[in-house]
């Protein structure tokens, strides 16, 4: 069990009980001091502000995640993503704690960190390793339709491969076997050849030639 850093756990139970109190209150004086003042120079000074202290939360999220404790890896990471949501910073703290809570066996405080990186993160990328990870989760559930549906949704090109193969997983688990087949030679034709994981589909393509065969 790791060693509980009590000067951090007092700065996280601290910080959350400061934001639940002035969040909100501080947010709205800014935002009059912003308007009042009606300068582009005050508006860069506050966005520079926001990030500065998403970077240092962001930091202190790093840190915690070292303890392997779930429960303040969380705090840590709420603290983001509820004071400074539209942040890259929160998206990936979102991403550590969904990771921490799955290793965690808790499934569904995974689900739900993962959902929010694809509901609120402003990176492509971000969303599409999200809805990945979110679709292997509903994969071992057997929530195929679920899963499915975060697969067909759009994303970048750079991933289209994994999610084709993801694809398949899904349908070869739902016994929708020429359906799979298909999603894997998807995935195969858009991977590089040079791609480690190429050699993985193919291997996964092949075994459902042997299956359907031995089922003759």
């Amino acid at each position: 069990m790791a060693t509980y850093n009590l000067d951090e756990q007092e700065r996280i139970d601290g910080l959350k009980s400061w934001w639940g109190t002035y969040g909100t209150t501080i947010i709205v004086t800014l935002s009059i001091f912003i308007a009042g003042i009606g300068g582009t120079q005050a508006w860069k000074y506050y966005n520079q502000q926001q990030k500065e202290q998403a970077a240092d939360l962001y930091v202190l999220v790093q840190q915690v995640q070292q303890t392997k404790e779930a429960k303040r890896i969380n705090d840590a990471a709420y603290l983001l993503m509820e004071g400074f949501p539209s942040s890259g910073y929160a998206s990936r703290a979102a991403m550590i704690a969904a990771r921490t809570n799955f290793d965690a066996g808790d499934k569904q405080a995974a689900k739900e960190k993962l959902q929010w990186v694809v509901d609120n993160a402003k990176e492509v990328e971000l969303k599409d390793i999200a809805r990945l990870r979110l679709s292997g989760i509903l994969l071992d559930e057997q929530k195929y339709n679920e899963a499915l549906r975060l697969m067909e949704t759009k994303h970048g090109n750079a991933f289209s491969g994994l999610f084709a193969d993801r694809k398949g997983d899904i349908l070869a688990a739902a016994d929708r076997i020429a359906e799979a087949r298909q999603a894997y030679q998807l995935a195969i034709d858009r991977l590089e050849k040079s791609n480690n994981y190429y050699n993985i589909v193919q291997m996964k393509l092949d075994a459902l030639g042997e299956a359907s065969t031995s089922l003759k």
